[in-house]
């Protein structure tokens, strides 16, 4: 049964194991850019693989009021035809990209150098969520920005003719900050310059290489030194688009949590800055191998072979949250069914997600039976290497990752679980529901 995903939703144990070959949507943040990409290179972009959640939709539409020609053929390809780097149009009305802040911070980045005046805002959620981190640096290169109080959305941005490049270090670990001081170099003369005290996902550097940018990356320390040469002009590149691994980690849990299990998951990303996650599962015992790996479009790939299996805690280290800072709500379902107490350190940047996920991740584990504690910025699950007592009805908050979370968690619990709003799962992962009954996933209204 297809299960829309409007209002409540429950999940129960199935009656059998999880099973099957699922194909992911495609990468959420590698279809941002790939959008934003084909809009600022010259020639006509064809992207296969685009995730199509209304996170990426509202970055399509943002495109198209900028200048670009972005249009969908039947088949799900996409063809952007872009204007060149400097060359954007100013908006004719306020641009609203949803529930992104990965758009938000990088649109943000390639306005700032444009010689245009544009205004961008969100929903609720977004327009909760802080901005300075990259107001601050993009100020720098000649941009002017106007926000809320506590620098929120709406904001209005008076882009430079004259852009200035940037050399920044970033004071926290952030692809989205380093990916917006990139794009505002695009557009300026010299080089640009981003030193990440730790490495982050490089989705904007290989993107820029492979539509023609020059950039050179080298290790500096736990970090990277990162330049990009200015004012390049970056040629159209056909995208394929892997499948989003912050996605698969939902059906991936899954089927090591239900008894039985044993699926794979084709064609996903497993770009090393992002395999954090499967780097902390292997250590706690999952039964998880890569098969297939190659390379497309400058992003490596492999389709992944998962079994049911027994977990035990682990010691994850807070250097490690930067590769894997969007699956910490599904790690710690997985934590809760271990043996032992799982300790995930570092866990700050959570706190200005969608929701604050540290906290939304405690309150979803203690309302289903799960001893859980916040210690500053670390997060501890005591598992009992059982089911948790499950039965609880999980506000959400309107974040599609708590969302997802709580239902993989009612799959394997004692008694089902049930979250308030599920229509917030479409903006990342559309056909949630439809692919997880594809394995056997038990889904229903609550």
């Amino acid at each position: 049964m297809d299960t829309a995903l409007r209002g409540s939703l429950k999940a129960t144990r199935p009656p059998g194991p999880l099973g099957g070959t699922l194909t992911i949507p495609g990468d959420k943040s590698i279809s941002h850019r790939a959008l934003m990409f084909g809009a600022l290179a010259v020639g006509e972009t064809e992207i296969r693989g685009l995730l199509e959640g209304e996170d990426v939709l509202a970055t399509a539409a943002a495109m198209r009021a900028l200048g670009a020609e972005v249009a969908r053929e039947e088949g799900g390809i996409w063809h952007v035809s872009g204007r060149g780097v400097g060359c954007l149009i100013e908006p004719a009305d306020v641009l609203n990209i949803g529930n992104s802040g990965t758009a938000a911070r990088l649109i943000s980045g390639i306005l700032a150098s444009h010689p245009i005046f544009s205004v961008l805002t969100g929903d609720a959620s977004l327009r909760a969520r802080p901005m300075r981190r990259v107001i601050e640096p993009l100020s720098a290169c000649g941009a002017r920005f106007t926000a809320r109080a506590g620098s929120l959305l709406p904001m209005a941005i008076e882009g430079t003719a004259d852009a200035l490049p940037l050399s920044y270090r970033l004071p926290v670990a952030s692809a989205q900050v380093k990916s917006a001081v990139l794009l505002a170099g695009l557009n300026a003369r010299g080089t640009t310059e981003v030193d990440e005290p730790v490495a982050t996902r490089n989705h904007t550097e290989n993107m820029l290489r492979h539509f023609g940018a020059e950039v050179s990356v080298e290790a500096a320390g736990a970090g990277r030194l990162i330049r990009l040469t200015g004012q390049p002009e970056l040629r159209a590149a056909d995208v394929r688009v892997p499948g989003d691994p912050s996605s698969a980690a939902f059906p991936l849990v899954a089927a090591l949590l239900v008894p039985g299990s044993h699926l794979r998951l084709e064609g996903v990303g497993i770009n090393p800055l992002r395999t954090g996650f499967l780097v902390t599962l292997e250590e706690m015992g999952a039964a998880i191998s890569i098969e297939n790996r190659r390379t497309e479009s400058g992003e490596p790939v492999g389709d992944l072979v998962i079994l049911h299996g027994p977990l035990r805690a682990v010691d994850v280290p807070a250097e490690r949250a930067p590769t894997m800072i969007d699956e910490y709500p599904i790690l710690a379902v997985a934590a809760s069914f271990a043996c032992g107490t799982t300790r995930m350190r570092g866990l700050g940047e959570l706190r200005v997600k969608e929701s604050d996920r540290l906290a939304a991740s405690a309150r979803l584990l203690g309302a289903n039976g799960v001893v859980v504690e916040i210690q500053g910025d670390d997060l501890l699950v005591h598992g009992t290497g059982r089911p948790p007592g499950g039965g609880a009805r999980v506000a959400t908050e309107m974040d599609h990752r708590i969302a997802m979370s709580a239902l993989v968690l009612g799959l394997a619990s004692a008694e089902p679980v049930a979250v308030d709003e599920a229509r917030f799962i479409d903006t990342s992962f559309p056909g949630f529901a439809a692919l997880m009954e594809a394995a056997g996933a038990r889904f229903e209204p609550a």
